[in-house]
Parts: C-alpha cells; structure tokens; sequence
C-alpha cells in the first residue's frame, strides 16, 4: 500500500519498499486502484469521508495476501482507526515495512553499506500505537557500514500530526524545532524515519531555519545497501 503522501511526494521511497521487499524474498502485488486509508480526514474529524475512503481501501486491498505500508501512520489507521470510524475492518493483517521484515519474514541479515554512514534515527509517534517498539532500530542494525547515532528526548513528537501542523501551526512549529535541536545536539548530519509525514515536517522546518540535515526514509536505507 503505497500511501498518500508517497505518491505526491516520496516516489522513490515507494520504489525502494518494493526492492526491499523482493530482497526479502516476497513478490510484490500493486492495486493501482488504491488511494488514500482515509487518515487526513479521520485527523480532521470528518469521519464521513474517511469511512468512504476507508471503505473503497478495504474493497481494494483486503485478500489472501499481507499488506505492506512503508508508513507507520497509516498502518496505525487500518488497524485502529477503522474500528473508530464505524465498525470497519481489514480482515487481512496490515504491517509496517520493518514490522513485515522483523515479524513475518523474520529477517537477520541484510547486506554491507558501500562505505561507512552515520545517520540518527526518528520514531514516529504512531509506532507506539502499532506497538512496534525498537523494530525500526532492529533492522537498521542489521545493515553492516551503518551506525544509528541515539537521539536524545527519541519518543518526542516531530509535531507534524497531519491536519494538527495546520490548525496548531505555531505549537507545530515549536514541537519540530524542539526535536530538531535534539537531531542537530547529537552531531548527525542525516536522519532516517520510517514515517513520511515526518520526515517532511521535519525536512521543510530545517529547511526555513537553514540548518543543514539531510532527512531519509529508512526503506531508501536499506535500499541503498543492495
């Protein structure tokens, strides 16, 4: 499930999930039906239209097969957010890309970097949600060349939240500056997440303030190593 904000914004993260993924040994299938799980209208309380995009995902994408996201954020949706939007449910299990690795195809090892890379590491909010704890981390230390620098505050929002960076713009701004002083305390130049809407959040604030970080999805990562 390539999500929203991957086919406006982050193609190639949507290339390296499936190169990834065919690494690992799955052959992957692509509706191009699919849209969008129904989660920026879900954040924005109308829950109407999110149970009509909620339905047509589930029309689309529920069958035999597991479904893969490479975000955290709308695998939180299909899992939690359908139930609260009336009843709704994907009977087929939905993981997130390092989730998938980690659980289903129990993966413990991946190949070397070319050259040594040095990266800090960002946890989305909605990890928690989808309890996968350290499991991002855990694939990332499986790729040899690549050390994940600790961040310091690591469960801090990035303060982006969907529609909340418009309708709160200024706490927005003020929660991503927070954890962009953390990324820029801990001397990384790049950081790696597994969630596209903060990533650019974070990208377009750092960018405003001119402070040089380079932000990337974690499926580009462990692209880049193969």
């Amino acid at each position: 499930m390539l999500t929203c904000l991957c086919d406006a914004f982050f193609g190639e993260v949507g290339i390296a999930t499936v190169k990834v993924l065919e690494h690992a040994g799955c052959k992957v299938e692509f509706d191009e039906r699919q849209t969008c799980c129904g989660q920026p209208p879900f954040n924005s309380g109308d829950w109407e239209s999110a149970r009509k995009m909620a339905a047509h995902a589930i029309e689309v994408l529920d069958g035999e097969h597991p479904i893969v996201t490479p975000s955290g954020s709308c695998a939180a949706m299909f899992r939690e957010g359908y139930h609260m939007v009336g009843g709704l449910e994907m009977k087929t299990k939905v993981y997130e890309l390092c989730e998938f690795l980690h659980q289903v195809v129990k993966v413990k090892e991946w190949p070397t970097m070319p050259s040594p890379r040095r990266v800090g590491f960002h946890r989305s909010c909605h990890g928690r949600m989808l309890g996968t704890g350290d499991t991002q981390e855990r694939i990332l230390s499986l790729v040899g060349n690549l050390t994940v620098v600790l961040i310091g505050d690591s469960d801090q929002c990035c303060g982006f939240g969907g529609a909340f960076s418009i309708s709160h713009s200024a706490t927005s701004r003020h929660i991503g500056l927070s954890k962009i002083d953390q990324l820029v305390k801990s001397g990384i130049s790049e950081v790696v997440s597994g969630d596209m809407g903060c990533l650019m959040h974070l990208d377009g604030l750092a960018k405003k303030e001119g402070i040089p970080l380079k932000f990337t999805h974690i499926a580009e990562v462990l692209a880049s190593a193969l």
